[in-house]
């Protein structure tokens, strides 16, 4: 059959389209497939399936888990705030820019007001920098020590182990008489 893998060989005397597999890496934009597994979408030369029905059928996305944990409430506020006072600072020196052009007399309180709204932005900014400080130091970040650093403290406490061991033993052989000799002849 050549190079390409087929589903089935077409019946005799029946005209059709190969039935190739496709390759489970490759995505489909979410078109549903018919029957017989053809790339084209469902509902096309009067064939018409419900999209439950059929087992080709590959959604368009996949919900996958989020890397990072989501903001907290009070910084993601400050985020919000930031970014809509910020948007409305950019369309307010574009507006300037554009009465400088036209020689409006609205020119002049424009680039006063963006001027004060680049102060404000500026602040805004810093205050999603400042509510996340303030919640990491008042709510605490929860850090799990590294394997490293976990194994190098029982490393530690390992060898702080075997010294004590061995002070207990000299000292019992001083007590003993011994006073460090190996036999008693």
């Amino acid at each position: 059959m050549g190079t390409v893998e087929r589903r089935g060989a077409p019946e005799e005397g029946a005209t059709g389209r190969g039935t190739a597999l496709r390759d489970p890496g490759t995505p489909d934009h979410g078109l549903p497939v018919d029957e017989a597994g053809a790339d084209r979408p469902a509902g096309i030369e009067g064939v018409s399936i419900p999209a439950q029905s059929r087992a080709g059928y590959r959604p368009l996305w996949v919900e996958e888990p989020a890397r990072r944990r989501r903001l907290p409430d009070p910084v993601r506020k400050a985020a919000v705030r930031a970014v809509l006072i910020i948007s409305v600072t950019l369309i307010q020196a574009m507006v300037a820019f554009l009465c400088t052009l036209a020689e409006s007399w609205l020119a002049f309180p424009m680039v006063i007001s963006s001027v004060v709204s680049t102060v404000v932005a500026t602040w805004s900014a810093l205050d999603v920098w400042v509510t996340r400080q303030v919640w990491n130091q008042r709510n605490g970040v929860v850090s799990a020590p590294s394997s490293t650093a976990r194994s190098l403290r029982r490393e530690r406490r390992r060898a702080r182990r075997q010294a004590r061991a061995a002070e207990r033993t000299q000292e019992r052989i001083r007590r003993q008489g011994g006073a460090g000799r190996l036999s008693h002849s």
